[in-house]
């Protein structure tokens, strides 16, 4: 079941990246889950790194740390996307 948790906290955190990110993000859906669980990972190493990942309560920093690693993760991750499949290729109008 966790991977089930990871694909929709995934999910959400990729959503709410690409809606903090100005412009239009074109990537698909499956995408936007896959840069948010990546963004997720690179937020809870840094939270134990810094030594904020087991608080009690809510880990709001923690949680915050995940959604700027998705924000993050988005931002770089975007360009990539399309330079790999082609989306900035000018069609010549003859």
């Amino acid at each position: 079941m966790n991977w089930l948790w990871a694909i929709v906290v995934g999910l959400i955190l990729g959503v709410i990246a690409r809606a903090l990110l100005p412009g239009k993000q074109a990537i698909p859906l499956w995408l936007t889950c896959v840069y948010g669980i990546l963004g997720g990972l690179l937020g809870n190493a840094v939270a134990g790194w810094i030594g904020v990942r087991h608080t009690g309560g809510f880990d709001w920093i923690r949680h915050l740390l995940q959604l700027a690693g998705a924000v993050v993760i988005v931002a770089l991750g975007t360009p990539l996307w399309h330079s790999i499949r082609g989306g900035g290729r000018r069609r010549s109008v003859t």
